[in-house]
């Protein structure tokens, strides 16, 4: 049986080498589209020698983006950004690249194509993430009216950016933020699941489907879940939006941000799946738990002498 071909834009990224693994375990031949091929060299031993190459590709560039999808079967995009710095702005990445990509997986005449988006897009967002996410999403669905979205809520694995960095800040300060927000968390690779059967099933084409894990967490009960994995005490302070946005004012200047004004306006709303939405279920996954997972990373952040006790 001839190896079906598929070109995944953001591939290097976290969500996109679990991607990438599972596409190849699968016997997909894969092309990783990145800015720099050199930081997803590693995706090369995912699959038999030669299958998983990856090639220059910028989703702000017609031509790179033409090359890429040149006989491709089915295209993945998975490039998104939380913070905007010089050229590199929601509306370039989520709207306009975003875009160009479905038009020329159309062209190139793919027969599917995966948008990864997020909860919270809405055109009426007050966050720019969100608005550009929802106009991306319009603009994918324009372009290529058989394409399946994907909104998955915060995604967590071994080399995720949100439990990761506190469970990190837990280790040195005595103080953890706490905000008025609901998630639900879904697993890398459920996500990844997710979009191999997507891909393998046609039914899928036109639909968007919201990805989350078993579990409704508020912020602060998923702060206490990582302090109590990594076995250490830390008071929870409720901060208000108004007081983040101001705090936030100052540390998006930073070259990488931990808060950014828009992520705060995000930080107003819950992060969770609608009631009606197609699910994770939908496609045939039951989600994994929180608990099944961040013991297998999060121990690192324990202190020492407790590296290998439970916290009661």
């Amino acid at each position: 049986m001839d190896r079906r071909i598929v070109t995944v834009f953001g591939g290097s990224g976290f969500v996109g080498r679990y991607v990438v693994r599972r596409l190849a375990a699968a016997d997909w031949i894969v092309r990783v589209g990145v800015r720099d091929p050199e930081t997803a060299a590693f995706l090369k031993v995912a699959g038999d020698p030669g299958y998983v190459a990856p090639l220059a590709a910028d989703i702000t560039d017609d031509d790179s983006v033409t090359r890429a999808v040149d006989g491709a079967d089915c295209v993945v995009n998975l490039v998104g950004i939380l913070y905007q710095r010089g050229r590199r702005t929601f509306q370039r990445l989520h709207v306009e690249g975003a875009a160009r990509v479905a038009r020329a997986a159309h062209a190139a005449g793919a027969k599917r194509l995966v948008q990864i988006s997020a909860i919270g897009a809405d055109a009426d967002s007050p966050a720019e993430y969100g608005r550009t996410k929802a106009a991306g999403e319009k603009a994918v669905a324009d372009a290529f009216p058989g394409a399946t979205l994907l909104r998955p809520s915060v995604v967590f694995g071994t080399e995720d950016d949100f439990l990761n960095r506190f469970a990190q800040m837990a280790r040195f300060s005595p103080v953890l933020p706490v905000f008025p927000t609901r998630f639900q968390p879904v697993w890398v690779g459920d996500v990844a699941e997710a979009v191999f059967r997507v891909l393998n099933d046609g039914g899928t084409a036109g639909k968007t489907y919201e990805l989350g894990g078993p579990q409704v967490v508020s912020f602060r009960e998923l702060m206490q879940l990582i302090l109590k994995e990594i076995a250490r005490e830390r008071v929870l302070l409720p901060l208000p939006l108004g007081l983040a946005e101001i705090e936030a004012w100052f540390l998006e200047k930073l070259p990488v941000p931990p808060l950014t004004r828009d992520q705060v306006k995000l930080l107003g709303m819950d992060n969770v799946v609608a009631a009606n939405a197609l699910t994770l279920r939908d496609l045939g996954i039951e989600p994994m738990a929180m608990e099944a997972i961040i013991p297998s990373y999060l121990d690192r952040y324990r202190p020492q002498a407790k590296q290998h006790l439970r916290p009661e």
